[in-house]
């Protein structure tokens, strides 16, 4: 599987108008979690952020949130952010471009959120205009944990993080089940080795 882990400056040229990344002037890493809410995974990642004081990101699928609102409420109760991340997680260069907005429109009844994330990080550019013209901020990432990667161990994703995170940084994890054995193990190794080192973890605020 094939995908970069840490964004490239020439990526973030191609597509300016998405967020990469929230700046580097203080101590302070981004951590977000797609496809969620899951009731097996997302109660662990809200008790880890927990341990440490930590504020997160949440970018949920709206048909998830649909069937476990509780932990939506949750998520929003500890203070963390949230995020739409439309509602039946449609890859946008294959979907056209009004059933894909009027897919993230759906996702927002519920969602109450600017903030956007593209399934895949796939979407067009007339799609990304017509979510902006609804208020949405498309944002994007510095780093992929690769915790969605069947090829990698539980070590690699986490070191993923901890060999090119820095301050600023908005981070992909997943609290899905598909995602859960890399990413519980990543998250743990992230949380302790930036708090160790100083850094703090703050939610995305636009």
């Amino acid at each position: 599987m094939f995908y970069l882990v840490k964004t490239p400056w020439w990526l973030k040229r191609i597509y300016p108008g998405r967020i990469w990344d929230m700046g580097g002037k203080s101590k302070s890493i981004y951590l977000s979690f797609d496809d969620g809410p899951d009731p097996e995974v997302t109660p662990f990642v809200l008790d880890e952020l927990a341990r440490y004081g930590a504020k997160a990101t949440f970018f949920c699928i709206g048909k998830n949130l649909k069937q476990h609102p509780e932990l939506y409420r949750r998520i929003l109760a500890e203070g963390h952010a949230v995020g739409n991340h439309s509602f039946d997680h449609l890859n946008g260069w294959k979907t056209n471009d009004d059933v894909y907005v009027e897919n993230v429109l759906k996702a927002k009844e519920d969602i109450d959120s600017v903030l956007f994330r593209p399934p895949y990080g796939r979407m067009s550019r007339k799609q990304q205009k017509q979510l902006s013209e609804h208020g949405f901020k498309t944002v994007m990432w510095s780093i992929l944990s690769g915790d969605f990667d069947a090829g990698i161990s539980p070590e690699q994703c986490g070191n993923n993080v901890v060999r090119n995170a820095e301050s600023g940084s908005i981070i992909v994890f997943h609290d899905s089940r598909k995602a859960s054995e890399k990413m519980s193990y990543a998250l743990s190794l992230v949380l302790k080795y930036f708090s160790e080192r100083g850094y703090y973890f703050e939610k995305i605020k636009l």
